[in-house]
């Protein structure tokens, strides 16, 4: 891959450094602040024994997820969804992608009727809030269903996680393909996407826009290929956190 430098020195195929502090909220069933970089997002899992009403007696749980920017997470204020009386497009398509993904690795039967719900609540926003999110959240879910099977609403035996997720986005920018894109980056791409794909390198969604010149096959495949590797990376920090408190991920 051709050398590029960047704003913050970093190689073309490099992430930005992250960092998962496990168990950041004492409330929460689970919980995770991650960091990619500028961008930190606090992901908290509440664990719920019942489903909604259109799964009762399924023998199905459900996971959902919500996510929402604090006002002054970026550059300028941002008045509260809460205050406008509604939650905006991008919210709700960006909480229904979270959801998703958690969704592809979770055996739902396995989860019995249980419910959990993963709130994302974006501190600071440097690029990446999405993939942050969805990365972060898998840790705090892993949690959670530990503590259902601790509290025997989850059978001991089953195995409710059946992979894992992360996330990470990249683009395009001055004719190069880039990883995990910072604003400044992300602003400037010719080409922004978003990659969500488990622990066995399958994916789970492809979002991808030109948002100037479109691009070719070449350049996609060169994109998901640093997603990819980006999310096998993303795997392993996510396998190294759980660890050490015995939480079981595959």
């Amino acid at each position: 891959m051709t050398e590029l430098v960047r704003a913050d020195g970093r190689s073309a195929d490099q992430l930005r450094p992250v960092t998962i502090e496990r168990g950041w909220s004492s409330q929460a069933e689970g919980s995770a602040l991650i960091s990619f970089g500028g961008t930190k997002v606090l992901c908290t899992a509440s664990f719920t024994n019942g489903v909604p009403r259109w799964l009762t007696g399924k023998g199905k749980g459900w996971v959902t997820a919500e996510y929402a920017m604090l006002p002054r997470a970026t550059n300028s204020r941002n008045d509260r969804e809460s205050i406008k009386g509604r939650v905006g497009g991008r919210t709700h398509e960006i909480s229904r992608l979270i959801g998703r993904a958690l969704r592809a690795v979770v055996d739902t039967k396995a989860l019995g009727e249980n419910t959990i719900v993963i709130d994302c609540d974006v501190l600071q926003a440097d690029g990446g809030t999405r993939t942050a999110a969805i990365t972060g959240a898998y840790v705090a879910l892993a949690d959670a269903i530990e503590w259902g099977r601790e509290k025997k609403f989850i059978a001991q035996r089953s195995q409710v996680l059946i992979d894992s997720v992360a996330a990470v986005s990249v683009g395009i920018v001055d004719g190069g393909p880039l990883l995990d894109l910072a604003y400044v980056e992300d602003v400037r791409a010719e080409t922004d996407m978003n990659v969500v794909v488990t622990g066995r390198g399958l994916f789970v969604e492809v979002q991808g826009t030109a948002e100037g010149a479109p691009f070719d096959k070449r350049e996609l495949d060169a994109l998901l290929d640093l997603g990819v590797a980006g999310c096998a990376s993303l795997r392993e920090q996510q396998l190294a956190v759980l660890a050490p408190a015995g939480a079981t991920a595959p």
